[in-house]
């Protein structure tokens, strides 16, 4: 089948899904095309299976924002015609959902019918979504779409609950690739994290006010003044200068390490052993599963999506968000043993998986096939 995909080609969640998905696929034999306005950070390679196209948004001195949903539009129209497009998946609702409507129109006036898989991914729906001035079209592009998924269950309901949506929205959880993960690296490594006696505490997100980092730093603080340990901080943001302040002012600059965006987070993970995710909001928890694959137990917050990832009790703990005292806690039950430690380690790799991209592309795939069989009922 040939593919487009339509994504943000950024650090974000919903871009390293979409690229993972689009090249699994390419390499089951689907063609796949990359429509965004620049190549998605883990798309390291193309191949005969895969291809990029760059949308270009002219400025123009009219514009005070330039119109990207018009560019984006335009460029699927080409696009889909020039290669024979069968099919278009947009990740994230705004503005990719509504630039897909806009493609289909357009097509549909030339008698060419295109379905759309929209899959929502968080706060497309939670924050930015049902915003009053951006939730009418959001509501709109999702009863338009052909099919509509979520990446859990949480954010299935949310998305029911805040908008009138008139069709069933499928759950297709996020995922990972587990051959991905079985990397080796030497204890020497580590020791340019961490002396052996301490325990490597790690968080990886993008530093927004919704990642609660703060509640990481004083996690941390607590745990620090029982056990040796180090924090590795992992990512950029607006949250980062604070988080670096209140270390200072805890003492605990010598303990963190902040590394910002790395090309290296198996790495990181691999020496790990412990992942803290005290999120006020997580649709899924893709962190924490990437966490777990590599053998990293979490003690994150109970919002979201998240306990759909994390086992409470088996591959970490769920605290309620902010309670840091519970957070440590829990903690400090994983990380004072080392047979309690293991346990939960190999509980965590056991549970990841359960969402190998093996096992979730299947469900993809039976979307594709339904989509593309209504397409056919349209034309006729």
């Amino acid at each position: 089948m040939k593919i487009a995909i339509v994504c943000y080609p950024t650090f974000g969640g919903s871009g390293v899904v979409a690229t993972e998905l689009g090249i699994a696929l390419a390499n089951r034999g689907h063609e796949v095309h990359f429509v965004t306005y620049r190549q998605p950070v883990r798309l390291e390679l193309l191949n005969s299976n895969i291809h990029f196209h760059e949308v270009h948004v002219p400025e123009y001195p009219l514009f005070h924002y330039q119109p990207y949903e018009l560019a984006l539009s335009s460029k699927l129209v080409d696009t889909i015609k020039q290669y024979g497009i069968e099919l278009l998946h947009v990740h994230y609702a705004i503005p990719h959902a509504y630039a897909g409507y806009m493609t289909k129109k357009m097509l549909e006036e030339e008698g060419m019918y295109v379905p759309m898989i929209t899959t929502l991914h968080g706060t497309d729906i939670t924050l930015v979504g049902k915003h009053p001035f951006y939730k009418p079209a959001v509501t709109f592009s999702i009863n338009q779409s052909d099919v509509v998924t979520a990446v859990s269950e949480d954010l299935r309901q949310r998305t029911l609950d805040i908008f009138d949506i008139h069709r069933p929205v499928e759950v297709i959880p996020n995922f990972i690739d587990a051959t991905k993960y079985n990397h080796q690296f030497t204890d020497c490594q580590r020791a340019n994290m961490a002396k052996d006696e301490e325990r490597i505490i790690t968080h990886i997100s993008n530093f927004r006010k919704v990642k609660h980092i703060p509640d990481v730093i004083q996690v941390f603080y607590r745990i620090q003044k029982v056990i040796p340990a180090k924090l590795i901080m992992v990512g950029e943001g607006p949250e980062k200068e604070g988080a670096e302040r209140l270390c200072e002012e805890l003492g605990l600059a010598q303990k963190v390490l902040f590394l910002g965006n790395s090309n290296e987070i198996d790495k990181i993970l691999c020496f790990s052993d412990l992942f803290l995710l005290p999120s006020k909001s997580e649709s899924f928890g893709l962190a924490a599963l990437e966490a777990m694959v590599n053998k990293v137990p979490v003690i994150s917050s109970n919002t979201g999506g998240i306990p759909e990832v994390n086992i409470h009790g088996v591959t970490g703990f769920l605290s309620d968000v902010g309670d840091v005292e519970d957070m440590a806690h829990n903690a400090l039950k994983i990380l004072k043993d080392d047979i309690i430690l293991q346990q939960f380690k190999d509980n965590a790799a056991r549970e990841a998986q359960r969402f190998d991209i093996q096992k979730v592309l299947p469900l993809y795939e039976a979307v594709y096939e339904k989509a593309y069989k209504e397409r056919f009922k349209n034309v006729l």
